[in-house]
């Protein structure tokens, strides 16, 4: 997805796109609210039970929830396990940024996303890396776009009685989110509406018209978008449920907030080595940021 007036595409069912104008610095649409359901899949209990208590626990005190994404595979990095599972220095992808999230003062809440086989793992690095924010692991969808609505609806109780003001939602493949970089997008969302991360693009940038005929594009206008991307709570939630009525999907959650909300979406200065582990190829630079990495910041 790029920003600054190009078209950031919405993806139906049948995999169609549904394009859009958005803006590089902020994006204002008109928003729409409709309600609607999502089974979210079950927590452990006791998660659950934790998670029950957080409406009345934050009463009087708005509080920022994350989602983390951790609903992918290891095919495209030829491993059989989730991806989010391998090790990167003795410790798994996905438990870097849950410990990121533990250790920042800003997050209150985390909801784990992952597929139902990998519940008993997702429970058991929860466990053995201390994470004691976690209120919810839920199963995700279909798609990333469904994993995220999963996500929120796991914690609409909170967001509709206006316990939780911010939703951060990350990909738990991109292990090195750093607390500041997490702290600027929610001060951007406290700001404008929306906060997310992004990476200038190094042209040539050509957009295929009609005809086929290359047409350049600005890369100074252009950026790369990486998670968290942070939003308040209330729109969002009403964003992925008019979303799921109208069958559309965003390519990540900024796409379907700028649909659906009429939040302004700030860009903040994203983080090179705030890498997505997609490919083998990813691993190994993993594995060399993750010497240099602890405790949610870069030691060099």
């Amino acid at each position: 997805m790029h920003f600054e007036g190009r078209p950031a595409p919405m993806v139906t069912k049948d995999r169609k796109r549904f394009d859009m104008p958005i803006a590089c610095d902020q994006v204002q649409l008109a928003g729409r609210e409709r309600p609607n359901h999502v089974e979210s899949g079950h927590a452990d209990t006791r998660i659950r039970e934790r998670g029950a208590e957080s409406v009345d626990r934050y009463r009087g005190h708005m509080a920022i929830a994350g989602i983390v994404l951790a609903g992918g595979s290891g095919s495209r990095v030829q491993r059989d396990v989730n991806k989010v599972f391998l090790p990167l220095a003795e410790r798994e992808m996905l438990g870097y940024s849950l410990s990121t999230m533990e250790l920042s003062p800003r997050i209150d809440d985390i909801v784990l996303v992952v597929r139902e086989e990998d519940r008993g793992l997702a429970e058991q690095l929860v466990h053995d890396i201390g994470v004691s924010k976690v209120r919810a692991i839920v199963a995700g969808g279909e798609s990333r776009h469904q994993s995220e609505f999963h996500g929120l609806q796991a914690i609409a109780a909170g967001i509709g009685a206006g316990a939780t003001e911010i939703v951060v939602i990350h990909d738990g493949a991109r292990p090195f989110m750093t607390t500041d970089l997490l702290h600027a997008t929610i001060d951007a969302a406290r700001r404008s509406g929306g906060g997310v991360p992004g990476l200038p693009i190094e042209g040539p940038v050509y957009e295929q018209s009609d005809d086929h005929t290359p047409v350049g594009l600005p890369p100074d206008k252009l950026r790369r978008m990486q998670t968290p991307q942070a939003f308040r709570a209330r729109p969002l939630l009403s964003a992925y449920r008019q979303a799921n009525r109208d069958r559309q999907e965003g390519v990540d959650t900024a796409a379907t907030a700028a649909r659906y909300t009429d939040l302004a979406i700030e860009v903040v200065q994203g983080d090179p080595r705030n890498i997505k582990v997609t490919f083998v190829e990813d691993i190994f630079g993993a594995e060399e940021n993750a010497a240099a990495f602890e405790a949610g910041a870069w030691t060099r």
